[in-house]
């Protein structure tokens, strides 16, 4: 339908640490569509503390994957939003083969536009350096980088430096991001042949 036509449904796929959602942001901006960040959706389930959330805090903590079903139900809940209706901009999901399926499977049901994807690549030496460097901000949810994006000034909304006082992220943890790099190569890396 016509409708259908209009939509951007975008996916960005690439490995933790791959710029998505750096590039996520800016094609929101420009094509005026919203980001749909499982990791941003998981980081609130988290920080809200309940039973969920707890379970998610751990399973992040330690660099592994969400439970499919718990990150489907997200997405559906969040695609069915009247905001969310002219196209959506996917950052980290589907993670998996088992999620691209149920994403195929909601777009069918409510008529989407189909997806379109768009491979973001780049060493995991790199990565590995990204990622280790990560700090985030709990009081205003800013993320910086040591040496790429220092917290100064007016780049964190709510909070200045002596304020916002970064901290390393439990998933910027050396060990996590093996686990992340493993969890990539062997559950999400299969989407590329899927696609």
């Amino acid at each position: 339908d016509g409708e259908s036509a209009m939509q951007h449904n975008i996916y960005l796929f690439g490995a933790p640490g791959a710029g998505k959602g750096t590039q996520a942001q800016l094609l929101s901006e420009k094509l005026g569509i919203p980001q749909l960040s499982t990791g941003d959706m998981l980081r609130a389930a988290r920080k809200e503390g309940s039973e969920l959330g707890n379970r998610v805090a751990a399973l992040m903590d330690s660099g592994q994957l969400v439970p499919d079903e718990v990150v489907i139900e997200l997405v559906k809940q969040r695609l069915a939003r009247p905001d969310h209706q002219a196209g959506v901009i996917l950052d980290g999901f589907p993670r998996t083969i088992k999620q691209a399926e149920a994403l195929d499977a909601m777009f069918a049901a409510t008529g989407r536009a189909p997806l379109r994807v768009i491979s973001v690549e780049v060493a995991f030496d790199e990565i590995r350096r990204r990622l280790a460097g990560r700090r985030w901000c709990a009081r205003c949810n800013g993320t910086f980088h040591v040496t790429d994006n220092p917290p100064r000034p007016g780049n964190s909304p709510g909070c200045d430096v002596s304020s916002c006082p970064p901290a390393v992220r439990p998933d910027a943890r050396p060990e996590a991001i093996e686990k992340r790099l493993q969890a990539y190569s062997q559950q999400t890396a299969p989407l590329m042949d899927y696609y």
